[in-house]
């Protein structure tokens, strides 16, 4: 199965947060913490699922800094 795998740079108290977020959507996609000191995280979804995505993140951003690297 495809995956497609984004990288963000977040707040990194938050980062708990955000897992939290993506596993109470159930199959969305997954967070990995690549750099945690940097706020660096990669979220990997399957190809259905980025519009999806895309709307969680954006409603994260109203509360905190979500930047696409």
């Amino acid at each position: 199965m495809e995956t497609i795998r984004r990288e963000y740079r977040v707040d990194k108290a938050r980062i708990g947060f955000i897992r939290f977020i993506f596993e109470a959507h159930e199959g969305i996609g997954v967070v990995t913490t690549l750099d945690p000191a940097q706020g660096h995280i990669r979220i990997s979804m399957p190809p259905d699922r980025t519009k999806t995505v895309s709307h969680v993140i954006e409603d994260l951003k109203k509360d905190f800094r979500f930047d696409e690297i």
